[in-house]
């Protein structure tokens, strides 16, 4: 098996593990792919024979090495086999967000000089095309899909299938080269370059050699012993850090096999169709998962309602303890086992859950409520803690000590500090190279001795070893009375609830905290279709005075919670609005991974956060938006301004404790 290799006789590069799967699991599925309906398979030899086709049709183009080569598309088998393939002919592969905008690719395609660029269909090629005048060192795209295509000018435009025949038929001319190419990479030569969410300013090109690689991959696979049998569904986006080291990293480690959904519109029926052992995804899928679930119970019928309540208490009180393997009596073991019959089992299968054998969230904090809703349900749901930097893995939760409270233990070769100002530091073999062409923030994040800087506020349990994240560093701040101000804490318990998609909390410096909040247009939707109000968009819907007393008293619940917590209970939210439109990557205001960029929000409404502090009941304002198509139009509203009840906070201050 992969996992008895050791660093001293491994393979050193990501080519070179590829090369061994071929020889070990030659018939085994590497890789799947639902297309018009049908799933298409290929094992890791018919893998191997695809890539090195496609690295020969590279060189036959000119690819040379230390070319960057910009990866750009839907989860599909053959865009990962790109990045496979740019690291055979010594080049590096750059993924970017599909849903980027033209000019948020013309950023990252000219930063990093890409001289190929490899995507998927006709929109990528429109979106390349209409910057292509600002990228100065773009000689050649690779389309896959040729859909559309027909009558463009097909002299620096090429099709992936002829890339790869034209490769075949040079076999005999470069495949010594490509021998020599590979036979250069080694655990110091770069394998990816991934570009942060620029949550604050630009992205930043991330190197991460084939150390960072490989070991990380080997640790976090023997940490939650992953087999060559295991099957994953790879959906998120191929630029983020996560889905290389799962779809590439580890598979390519362990010889699991890498599925792709048809399309996102198919992906819970893919899911359900796979269903994977290994799964990850961020807070706002399992979240949306049990919206899903939650409205489709309120449509139920009376005794059904009835079977899943019943049965879900018990869940919550056993489920948990049984998945760790603690004592639970008989009796509670034997109902737990009737309500796998009944409700759990039928759940996990319509959720694509029943063979998860270990399933991660990361990427923020998700809400007890959820995170124990799935475990009680039998799904080894856990947490982790990472970034781009480290390759992803700083700390996970082990089996058997796994808390909603926490992000885990270190992750093996992993070391850990925390900082006077509470700020989280790491180092590990993963810790990434450099910020291409960025000495300046590579110095400030990581120091001579390799210990990297997380951005994050947190502390180690002395008990118990395991991680807790309070917040980023520079949102945590300080109430005008001195008390502590945590805005993501606040945030997400706000987002525990259904019927809220997203919040932002102020209050830095300030007497109050306030937030701004999204409602969830699905879950208020199905409530409003369900109680007979018609509404004509999300803003309609979103000032409906049965919607705003509805999010009031969530706030007033979370108010409640934050109160009961000796630090934070300075944090409690007196005024909202419930804005207008939805928060949106197009316009700015979210990252690509969905992260709050703060600052611009703070810039873009300034309008509306005065109105939250100076009294105002209501407010008239006027909002820029994106449309799909990229055209610029805008939103008037007026929003009301609502109170929200709070409890008494304790006199003593945090800074004097």
């Amino acid at each position: 098996m992969a996992k008895t290799l050791t660093r001293a006789d491994g393979p050193q590069s990501v080519p070179a593990l590829l090369h061994r799967n071929a020889k070990q699991f030659a018939d085994a599925p590497a890789y799947r792919e639902k297309e018009f309906g049908i799933w298409q398979s290929w094992t890791w030899s018919q893998t191997e024979a695809e890539i090195e086709a496609l690295a020969l049709g590279l060189l036959n183009l000119g690819v040379s090495e230390g070319d960057f080569i910009a990866v750009i598309g839907r989860n599909r088998p053959y865009l990962y086999w790109a990045m496979v393939a740019a690291q055979m002919v010594g080049a590096v592969p750059v993924p970017l967000y599909q849903d980027a905008n033209a000019e948020e690719m013309a950023y990252v395609l000219e930063h990093c000089g890409a001289r190929f660029v490899i995507v998927g269909d006709q929109e990528q090629v429109d979106k390349v095309i209409e910057v292509q005048d600002q990228l100065h060192q773009f000689e050649h795209m690779i389309y896959l899909d040729p859909r559309g295509l027909r009558k463009y000018d097909h002299s620096h435009l090429h099709q992936y299938s002829h890339v790869q025949e034209q490769g075949r038929a040079a076999y005999d001319e470069y495949i010594k080269e490509l021998r020599a190419r590979e036979k250069k990479l080694n655990y110091d030569s770069t394998g990816v370059m991934l570009y942060t969410s620029g949550t604050t300013g630009k992205p930043k090109g991330v190197v991460l050699s084939n150390r960072n690689i490989i070991e990380t991959a080997k640790s976090s696979s023997e940490f939650d012993g992953l087999r060559q049998t295991d099957d994953i569904l790879a959906y998120l986006p191929m630029a983020w850090v996560g889905d290389f080291i799962f779809s590439v990293g580890q598979a390519m480690w362990t010889g699991f096999c890498t599925n792709c959904p048809e399309s996102a519109d198919t992906m819970h029926v893919d899911l359900r169709e796979i269903g994977p052992t290994y799964y990850f995804a961020p807070p706002r899928v399992f979240e949306t998962q049990l919206t899903n679930v939650m409205i489709r119970m309120e449509d139920a019928g009376r005794f059904k309602k009835w079977l899943f309540d019943h049965y879900m208490a018990h869940a919550r009180k056993v489920g948990p303890a049984i998945l760790d393997g603690k004592n639970v009596s008989f009796g509670d073991r034997l109902k737990y086992r009737l309500g796998e019959l009944f409700v759990y089992g039928p759940l996990k299968n319509t959720l694509g859950f029943s063979r998860v054998r270990v399933g991660y969230t990361a990427g923020e904090a998700i809400g007890p409520e959820i995170f124990d809703f799935y475990r009680s349900l039998g799904i080894n749901l856990k947490q982790l803690y990472g970034q781009t930097e480290a390759t992803v893995f700083i700390t996970a939760q082990p089996d058997g000590e796994v808390r909603s409270d926490t992000v885990g233990v270190t992750c093996p070769g992993v070391e850990l500090k925390i900082a006077e100002n509470g700020e989280v530091f790491y180092r590990s073999p993963g810790v990434f190279v450099e910020y291409y062409k960025n000495p300046e923030s590579t110095a400030d994040t990581k120091d001579s001795e390799g210990w990297v800087a997380t951005g994050d506020a947190g502390f180690i349990e002395d008990d118990t070893g395991h991680l807790r994240i309070i917040d980023r560093a520079k949102d945590v701040g300080q109430m005008a009375d001195g008390s502590l101000f945590a805005p993501k804490y606040v945030e997400n318990k706000l987002k525990f609830f259904p019927n809220i998609l997203e919040a932002v909390v102020f209050g830095n410096g300030r007497e109050e905290c306030t937030a701004f909040i999204n409602i969830d247009l699905t879950a208020v939707g199905n409530w409003a279709e369900r109680n007979n109000i018609g509404y004509a968009s999300y803003q309609e819907l979103a000032r409906h005075p049965q919607v705003m007393d509805t999010i009031q008293s969530h706030v007033e619940e979370v108010n409640v919670s934050v109160a009961g917590d000796e630090m934070l209970s300075g944090c409690q939210i007196h005024r909202f609005v419930v804005l207008h439109k939805e928060l949106d990557a197009d316009d700015g205001e979210l990252t690509r991974t969905r992260k709050v960029r703060r600052r611009i929000i703070e810039d873009k409404y300034h309008d509306i956060i005065t109105a939250l502090y100076d009294g105002s009941k209501s407010l008239s304002t006027e909002t820029e938006v994106t449309y799909e198509d990229g055209r610029k139009g805008s939103i008037k509203a007026t929003l009301e301004v609502r109170d929200a009840k709070v409890l008494p906070v304790a006199t003593k201050k945090l800074a004097a404790e």
